[in-house]
């Protein structure tokens, strides 16, 4: 009789035993990645420096003056941005699929990423050929104002369609429409602005300044943070609104915290890098499959370092694939997060037959 007591809670401790250890494994796994990957970035380029010499100068600053450039002026603030907006797009895509209650929803699918685009050529080709330069902070507040237009358009349309078929069409869309007037702007540009323009288009980490850097880590990072305090309402909605209310969450104010939270961190991306893609939807997923769970305490830590690894290694393959030319980012994230959305279509598609 004691014993038939102890089974089902010695097969409780089993179990959480378990699921802790899956979660130390993929962390591990994640953050050895993320150091492999860092010193890979700057060892591969046009000058290789031993991996010795890159712990040499990081740790101490010394060397010959051509490393010290190349080391902390040029691949180490690119590599940080690229982990910084990597981490805040997944974890933008993780708050709309939240909102939404589907995980194919991503700022790039859903047009927020062409939105925030459409407003950044309306400062970059209007305002600053009048005004001069443009702060940081105010790139950023033009790209969220642009994510805040498309999603109110995305809001408006989920009224009518209930079907995420018909909301990711309307998403597209809505992309077209801000694509096309981003284009018709570029058509009575000045030449120097159009080439501002389509290099920003294509979607880099390169040109990173640290002053960019500090900008990019104040906002992601704040928001993030901010996100990660949420971890337990994000978990009660995760069980639906009425759950939700239950337990004392204003789901009102709330879901408009989410869109608020998930507009800065795409915005702060694609002011800096330009529109990224597929990036919001993957790594969000890769991540659940990974740790086997959607609980936000664990998932939203593992999602950031996840697309902070997933944009550093296609950074990496962009930068080397064809070297000297440069791919752009978003080039390499499609090839590798399109096949990821079309996998998980297909799986949700059998899931309802």
């Amino acid at each position: 009789m004691p014993t038939n007591q102890e089974t089902p809670r010695q097969s409780f401790h089993m179990e959480n035993f378990q699921r802790r250890v899956r979660y130390t494994a993929v962390f591990a796994v994640l953050f050895a990645a993320f150091l492999v990957i860092v010193v890979l970035n700057i060892n591969t380029g046009n000058v290789n420096i031993p991996v010795g010499r890159i712990f040499s100068i990081l740790l101490t600053r010394t060397g010959s003056a051509d490393e010290l450039n190349i080391i902390w002026k040029i691949r180490l603030p690119r590599i940080l941005m690229g982990a910084i907006l990597g981490g805040a797009l997944a974890l933008s895509g993780f708050l709309l699929q939240t909102f939404f209650g589907n995980p194919i929803a991503g700022p790039f699918v859903l047009g927020i990423s062409s939105g925030a685009k459409m407003c950044v050529a309306i400062v970059m080709i209007i305002v600053v050929s009048r005004v001069g330069a443009i702060s940081s902070y105010g790139m950023i507040l033009a790209a969220f104002i642009g994510s805040l237009i498309a999603t109110g358009f995305i809001l408006l349309v989920s009224r009518s369609v209930r079907q995420m078929s018909g909301l990711l069409v309307a998403g597209v869309m809505i992309g077209y429409i801000c694509s096309a007037f981003t284009e018709l702007l570029i058509t009575f540009a000045d030449d120097s602005d159009i080439v501002n323009l389509h290099g920003w288009s294509q979607g880099s980490f390169s040109g990173t300044s640290w002053s960019n850097v500090a900008v990019a880590a104040a906002v992601a990072g704040v928001t993030s943070l901010l996100t990660f305090s949420l971890s337990k309402p994000i978990g009660a909605f995760q069980l639906g609104e009425a759950y939700a209310q239950s337990m004392g969450v204003n789901v009102k104010r709330f879901r408009i915290t989410l869109i608020l939270f998930s507009s800065i961190l795409s915005a702060c991306v694609t002011a800096f890098a330009g529109p990224i893609s597929f990036v919001g939807i993957a790594v969000p997923f890769l991540i659940k499959r990974s740790l086997n769970t959607s609980r936000p305490l664990v998932v939203i830590p593992a999602t950031f370092l996840g697309g902070a690894v997933f944009c550093m290694m296609c950074d990496l393959i962009a930068r080397m694939a064809f070297a000297p030319t440069e791919l752009n980012i978003s080039t390499v994230t499609s090839i590798f997060g399109a096949p990821i959305v079309i996998f998980m279509l297909i799986k949700r598609q059998k899931g309802r037959m």
